[in-house]
């Protein structure tokens, strides 16, 4: 497949990730560290890695892997304190070149989207073209690199995207996408895991051209009828989504991993109420409520474990969110359990209600509002539930998202 191919009509999806985005931003500030194994996060053993060079990952160091295993993969490994806000701005930065090209655009991540660039052919030129365009821009304005890929459907520009990487570019030409995609391993296709792909593979299916080339009835036989009927689509390149200029937020969390296991109970529901408020302090400023309560445990053997509640009613009320969360939280622990993380999430989001007649967290609802505004004012955490005071603000291991 050639880098830029003669013929990308009807190629008009570009997907585009930033190559190694937060450490890439770090290496604007600390360029001596560039060609070295590298990786952004706390300099703690149990904090995790956000994002590593790609002379780290040749040592096996990865995303989401815990500091202590990625320095004992790669014991010359460089961390850097991860920043936040550099990362906001810079995603700003990037965002903004998108849109310079299309109004199509759908943002997956604080450093990838897809474009749709039909639009931008009689201006700019093909979609080889713009993608070229869009990483001459991205380089002149922040400095940073970015892979693109160009195809038909979404599935296959962010296949193409990963196989560019670093810095590349590659079109699939539409005519030519089964040609693409039938070599590739099982585990190319988009949602298909590490139990997903042993699966596929005990049934002799190890590329993507051997799952197009079995009946959907007998992938649904494996995978169930979702799965299977998905997989058997984007084997044979089918993939009807467009892009999406407007995203709904189906879920917000917070979760906490410790810096060492923790066997305190009442620890630990302390620390259930600080990210439940937190949760509910982001929904009430998303103007959103949640109606199911999730929680996520992490054991010391790593062995991880979700719960959730469906609320009666939906809320946004920290006091409420807590309850239900401490009520998962004490039907799971058992004394002496060790705990390495713990999270609280909301899902099944909608707009914020009116009251009813009858509402049981309004006073804590006006309480937690009154909070909001002198947060607003004075910063996060100036005001915080009694039993948390005297407990500083946890910031290794500390992270929040919001789920597409």
């Amino acid at each position: 497949m050639t880098a830029v191919a003669p013929d990308d009509e009807g190629a008009t999806i570009l997907h585009v990730d930033m190559d190694a985005f937060f450490l890439s931003v770090e290496l604007l500030d600390f360029p001596q560290f560039r060609g070295v194994p590298a990786a952004v996060a706390h300099e703690s053993d149990r904090s995790v890695i956000t994002s590593a060079s790609y002379e780290a990952r040749r040592f096996g160091v990865r995303s989401a892997m815990a500091v202590g295993t990625a320095r004992r993969l790669c014991p010359h490994l460089v961390l850097l304190e991860p920043h936040h806000e550099k990362y906001r701005a810079a995603s700003q930065q990037v965002m903004a070149a998108f849109h310079e090209v299309t109004p199509l655009v759908e943002p997956l991540s604080i450093d990838e989207a897809f474009l749709d660039v039909a639009g931008a052919r009689k201006l700019i030129g093909p979609p080889a073209v713009v993608g070229a365009l869009l990483r001459e821009r991205v380089k002149e304005r922040t400095g940073l690199t970015c892979s693109v890929g160009v195809a038909g459907t979404k599935f296959v520009a962010k296949v193409a995207s990963g196989k560019a990487k670093p810095d590349g570019l590659l079109v699939v030409p539409v005519a030519r996408t089964l040609e693409f995609l039938h070599p590739l391993p099982v585990g190319a296709l988009w949602g298909v895991g590490k139990a997903s792909q042993e699966r596929l593979e005990r049934l002799g299916l190890r590329t993507v051209g051997d799952v197009a080339a079995t009946p959907r009835a007998a992938l649904i036989r494996a995978l169930g009828e979702a799965g299977g009927a998905k997989l058997h689509d984007l084997s044979r390149g089918i993939d009807p989504r467009r892009v999406q200029t407007s995203r709904e937020e189906k879920s917000v969390g917070h979760e906490h991993t410790f810096e060492r296991d923790e066997t305190d109970p009442e620890l630990l529901r302390r620390e259930l109420l600080r990210l439940a408020d937190r949760t509910a302090e982001r929904l009430r400023r998303y103007g959103t409520t949640g109606r199911t309560v999730q929680l996520k445990l992490r054991y010391a053997d790593f062995r991880t474990v979700s719960r959730s509640r469906t609320l009666a009613d939906p809320t946004s009320v920290g006091r409420r969110i807590y309850e239900e969360a401490v009520a998962l939280f004490d039907a799971l622990y058992r004394p002496g359990d060790a705990i390495r993380l713990l999270g609280v999430r909301m899902e099944g989001l909608g707009e914020s209600a009116g009251l009813g007649l009858w509402e049981p967290d309004e006073e804590w609802r006006d309480a937690e509002r009154a909070v909001d505004r002198v947060s607003a004012r004075f910063g996060l955490g100036s005001v915080r539930p009694a039993s948390l005071l005297g407990k500083g603000p946890r910031k290794t291991g500390d992270t929040r998202s919001i789920e597409h």
